[in-house]
């Protein structure tokens, strides 16, 4: 197998773990409700997080034989009026994806607190919220020692999508696992 076929392969099973988890979770103690999942910006086919999670709740729902309810949001603006539209027609749970929601989410859920909400990469607390949270350097070192292993110039290059704590959590992991390999490596960062 090689490196590009393994890296789709644990990605796609992690978007798949991530909503499957998150969606099963919050259903055990829910009323019989479709859940709703909201998408950060960029939208559910971003090739990123926001795809892993329409994954992962596609396989829920075919898993299960339930449905959930979606939307892409188009502007910042629309989280609000998108938790409390979800919340207002019933569904529960409801899953935000990104650490961007976690402002509008603590306001609507205080809102709503018979309506169970969940959100991806960061923690809200609030009781009718669970954060799911991971350990995102654990894959990124599994990814920089493979980096490192096909690496032909003892060099290695990390680029981040946003200059974040998130994604620094990622070049951790990332140039960890690639010096674990060869200690000398050159790892390269943006």
């Amino acid at each position: 197998m090689n490196t590009k076929t393994l890296t789709k392969q644990l990605a796609a099973r992690a978007g798949i773990l991530v909503s499957g988890i998150a969606l099963g979770a919050l259903m055990a103690g829910s009323a019989l409700a479709d859940p709703a999942i909201i998408y950060d910006l960029g939208g559910k086919f971003d090739k990123s997080f926001n795809e892993s999670a329409f994954n992962g709740a596609t396989a829920w729902a075919a898993e299960t034989g339930m449905s959930f309810n979606d939307i892409e949001l188009q502007a910042d603006a629309q989280r609000e009026q998108a938790l409390r539209q979800f919340a207002r027609r019933g569904s529960n749970p409801i899953v935000v994806a990104g650490f961007s929601w976690a402002a509008a989410l603590e306001k609507v859920a205080a809102e709503f607190p018979d309506t169970n909400f969940a959100i991806i990469d960061m923690v809200v607390d609030a009781p009718n919220v669970r954060s799911v949270v991971f350990d995102e350097h654990t894959g990124s070192f599994l990814v920089g020692a493979i980096a490192a292993m096909k690496s032909e110039t003892g060099k290695v290059g990390f680029i981040g999508g946003m200059d974040i704590p998130l994604i620094h959590k990622f070049y951790c992991g990332y140039a960890q696992g690639a010096k674990h390999i060869n200690p000398d490596m050159e790892v390269f960062e943006n």
